[in-house]
């Protein structure tokens, strides 16, 4: 049995790190593909089961791959598969949820510690000399702000929201958060459940954890940065396309917002021509709040274990 990996480099790891999978068929790593249907269909052929983090698998090409059986996402997120058609064609699709969640709460918290505390700020000015030449023990660059005094709104409240204010909650930080479907409440000091309008205008630290949907697709737009405080934060760990990048730009430039800590933005690899690259008060990093080392060990065992139970005829994880 053919297994096929479309982008291994995505996740970093050597051939022989793959021994759970290899295991499992005659496995073929390509490093990188092109988001181009020919080529996925002509590195494909053959497979029963394709593994992909961010090559699209569309109608076109299920359509061009009669022996495939199985398309393994290397990721919780799966609309870079044609859901619908693949459950047409009978072409399981199974995703891994859950690996990152530390990861991610971890690199959210990294963020908005950036953000109050201004760090790699204060390091630079120390590296150009201002410490050596100044008259006092200590300076700051940018006022440094408490989380105990401040208020973390959270948009989405599934595993790692919750994980994140849990984390926040433990800084002495208030959370509120917005959900479609609140259930579970917290028994954090001061926890609510509000509605969304009611976070964007109250919370100090806004970070976002929800799903891509039509409903959430830019919804960070200027009408709600105008409800945000004039020195609140946003968070943006989830998906790019969740923000309006233009009405962001044009806040954080005029001091509508404070700042915002971005790891994702709506077309990736990032383009030259992004707003938020010549935006004041934005750090960003390049989408690497899921991928620490045990996020990617682990996300790399529960594929393996998708794999197994695919090919033993009870899979696990489907979303189609």
């Amino acid at each position: 049995m053919k297994i096929v990996v479309l982008d291994a480099e995505t996740i970093r790891f050597e051939e022989a790190e793959w021994g759970e999978v290899s295991a499992l068929g005659d496995l073929e790593l390509f490093d990188y593909t092109p988001d181009e249907a020919p080529v996925i269909v002509e590195r494909c052929a053959g497979a029963a089961i394709v593994l992909t983090n961010k090559v699209p698998i569309s109608a076109e090409v299920l359509g061009a791959l009669p022996d495939l059986r199985m398309v393994g996402i290397l990721a919780t997120g799966y609309n870079i598969v044609d859901v619908k058609a693949a459950k047409e064609r009978g072409v399981a699709v199974c995703n891994v949820p859950g690996y990152s969640t530390e990861s991610v709460a971890q690199h959210t918290l990294a963020l908005i510690l950036e953000l109050t505390n201004h760090v790699a700020r204060h390091h630079a000015s120390v590296y150009n000399g201002e410490w050596v030449k100044s008259r006092h023990f200590c300076y700051w660059k940018s006022e440094i702000r408490e989380l105990a005094d401040m208020t973390v709104g959270l948009v989405g409240f599934g595993d790692i929201g919750r994980r994140v204010g849990e984390v926040v909650c433990a800084l002495g930080a208030r959370v509120i958060a917005h959900t479609r479907t609140p259930k579970g409440p917290p028994a954090w000091k001061g926890f609510a459940f509000v509605e969304r309008d009611a976070l964007f205008a109250e919370a100090d630290v806004i970070s976002l954890h929800c799903p891509l949907t039509p409903e959430t697709e830019r919804m960070i737009d200027a009408g709600v940065l105008k409800m945000m405080k004039q020195d609140a934060v946003l968070i943006n760990t989830a998906r790019g396309q969740l923000v309006d990048e233009a009405a962001l730009a044009q806040a954080l430039n005029r001091g509508g917002i404070a700042g915002a800590g971005i790891d994702v933005v709506s077309v990736e690899p990032m383009r030259a021509d992004n707003p938020l690259l010549d935006a004041r008060n934005c750090i960003m990093t390049p989408h690497i709040a899921w991928a620490g080392r045990r996020a990617r060990k682990r996300l790399l065992e529960i594929t393996a274990r998708n794999v197994r139970s695919f090919v033993e005829g009870s899979p696990v994880n489907r979303v189609a």
